[in-house]
């Protein structure tokens, strides 16, 4: 065996004590950044905690900054969300139960201007637009004919929901999903006839837009529960500051069917690689009244532990989460009292007042409560 030399002798030693050297800094290293990953675990976790427990992330009072500090709305909301997000408290709601269900026009967004959202693109798709207007059925103009009356005279008319989900169907008949959002989000760049510096797809509350975030903050989740139809408020809420994904978005409901399917019933027809959803031009249902109450326990299958209306047609809503519920529950409703702000409707207004008294619910007041409505920027003409 070949001898080693000194000079091997001596620095093979030290290379070792080398190579034993940068393992140990290597392995100090590596627990540093495992230890500085664990401290923002931590901190990450109090943001955001299923207790609802930091301040100051999820409290009231940073959130709802465009309510006024008299609003006794503001006041029960917060009382609510802490006493039910505290581990120790005897209403805790565990994070899975906390549900929030929130009907769209005038609860989240602009109701009339001057009519629903919904009706006036039915409107719009009959009588102006240029590419359709021509090819509309006598009963689609008939529909359209009564809204337009309607928005300028004040007529009721008995059915006009039905008729209306009806019309729509029918007046999208063909358009693929993404086609139909294109259309909404080219007349959501209409201006709003009554108000200076907004558009059509501009007239979200900004103070309920706050209560969404706070209850999101807190661990609730939470549904839009429309009477409109379901692809319409969609496309409200798509390219919206109403943060919430599009399978908590429930509304009216029409048909869908394929490119290539027919008249082929779904149970006899396979969808191939070709395939593509369209409109199906048949009206399912209005998702208005006790039909709210249904649909929340088809789709998501828990009672929810606030409701969030405006009208009669949210009661049935308000009264399923207030009632037999084995959590703490409220319900509150909106108030159109504001006639400088809004296009606001005082003798509805002192109706819900009056009901809100009559079923315990928690009137909010859009004249009183609230600091603004759309922002600085917006004016009632």
């Amino acid at each position: 065996m070949e001898q080693k030399t000194n000079t091997q002798k001596l620095t093979q030693p030290a290379e070792q004590s080398a190579a034993k050297w940068r393992m140990t800094a290597i392995m100090a290293i590596l627990v540093a950044v495992i230890a500085v990953i664990a401290v923002m675990a931590v901190a990450g976790s109090g943001n955001r905690g299923t207790d609802g427990a930091n301040a100051k992330n999820t409290s009231g009072e940073a959130y709802l900054n465009l309510w006024n500090d008299t609003a006794e709305a503001k006041e029960k909301l917060i009382a609510y969300v802490e006493s039910v997000t505290k581990e120790d408290s005897a209403d805790y709601i565990p994070v899975e139960n906390r549900i929030a269900v929130f009907d769209l026009d005038g609860t989240l967004f602009c109701e009339t201007d001057p009519n629903y959202f919904d009706y006036t693109l039915l409107a719009y798709r009959v009588l102006e637009d240029e590419e359709y207007k021509g090819k509309a059925s006598a009963f689609e103009r008939e529909v359209a004919g009564k809204i337009k009356e309607q928005n300028e005279t004040g007529a009721s008319f008995s059915g006009l929901e039905v008729d209306h989900g009806k019309a729509v169907a029918s007046a999208f008949s063909g358009m693929t999903l993404e086609e139909f959002n294109q259309y909404i989000q080219e007349f959501k760049k209409l201006p709003m006839p009554s108000y200076e510096g907004m558009m059509r797809g501009d007239g979200w509350y900004r103070p309920m837009l706050q209560v969404v975030e706070y209850l999101q903050a807190n661990d609730f989740t939470v549904y839009v529960v429309s009477g409109t139809d379901r692809f319409i408020v969609r496309g409200i809420v798509d390219n919206s500051p109403l943060h919430i994904p599009m399978g908590q978005v429930i509304g009216s409901d029409e048909t869908l069917v394929t490119k290539d399917q027919g008249d082929a019933d779904g149970l006899s027809y396979v969808f191939d690689d070709d395939d593509e959803l369209i409109l199906g031009g048949g009206f399912i249902i209005k998702n208005l009244k006790m039909n709210k109450v249904t649909v929340i326990a088809q789709e998501i299958g828990e009672q929810p532990v606030l409701s969030f209306g405006n009208s009669t047609g949210d009661s049935s809503m308000a009264e399923y989460v207030t009632s037999n519920n084995r959590y703490k529950s409220l319900a509150f409703m909106l108030c159109c009292d504001d006639t400088e702000r809004e296009n606001g409707n005082p003798e509805k207004a002192d109706k819900m007042y009056s009901l809100c008294e009559e079923f315990d619910w928690v009137p909010i007041s859009m004249k009183n409560d609230w600091i603004t409505i759309y922002g600085d920027s917006v004016t009632k003409k």
